[in-house]
């Protein structure tokens, strides 16, 4: 067993890749018209998004890897309104059932939303179960560690009702705004305060 172990650490390093050897996290920071958006990578895939408040204690700059060139050529388009495919290589920790939910995600297409309920129903069928808690969902989707390109923002609550984002209601309104979507009639509670979409 130590034997294979130490071929697959030998295999790592003749071809230079340390950084899966002693898990290595990077770091860079994506300016967009919506604020610093902020990328962390293994050095193969993109592991987390986010805005610039995190903690950056072990992670190494480094602006130059493949997985970030990548997804800032995807982001750009993005924030100009244009609809790019989405061919980033994403490594999401989670349980399976976080997994299952984040692929149903990537499926919401551009431009459009669904609801908790949607996603829960196409749970339970293909599982072949009666019923799949929308709270379960939404738990799941809270913990999305790279919104934006795994599209929670456009998950929203039934009649039209936009809920929360973990990142803001403000921004979940700008990109789904961006996107091209018509809000009119959608709303959302402030302080237990029912509010429109201006």
């Amino acid at each position: 067993m130590k034997k294979k172990y130490f071929k697959q650490f030998e295999a790592l390093f003749s071809c230079g890749r340390i950084d899966m050897v002693f898990g290595m996290k990077y770091y860079t920071i994506y300016l967009s018209s919506m604020g610093n958006v902020l990328l962390i990578s293994d050095g193969k895939y993109l592991i987390h998004l986010g805005w610039e408040e995190k903690n950056l204690e072990d992670e190494i700059k480094k602006d130059d890897l493949p997985v970030f060139l990548k997804t800032k050529k995807w982001l750009e388009a993005y924030f100009n309104s244009k609809n790019l495919k989405m061919d980033i290589p994403l490594k999401m920790e989670g349980t399976t059932f976080q997994k299952e939910v984040w692929n149903l995600l990537l499926k919401i297409p551009y431009g459009h939303v669904a609801t908790y309920g949607d996603l829960a129903e196409q749970i339970a069928r293909k599982r072949n179960i009666p019923k799949m808690s929308s709270q379960a969902v939404g738990n799941a989707v809270h913990h999305n560690p790279i919104p934006i390109i795994v599209p929670c923002h456009r998950v929203i609550g039934k009649n039209k009702n936009l809920v929360g984002y973990g990142l803001g209601m403000d921004l979940k309104i700008k990109l789904l705004k961006l996107e091209g979507m018509n809000l009119q009639g959608y709303y959302f509670y402030e302080d237990k305060n029912k509010k429109f979409v201006e």
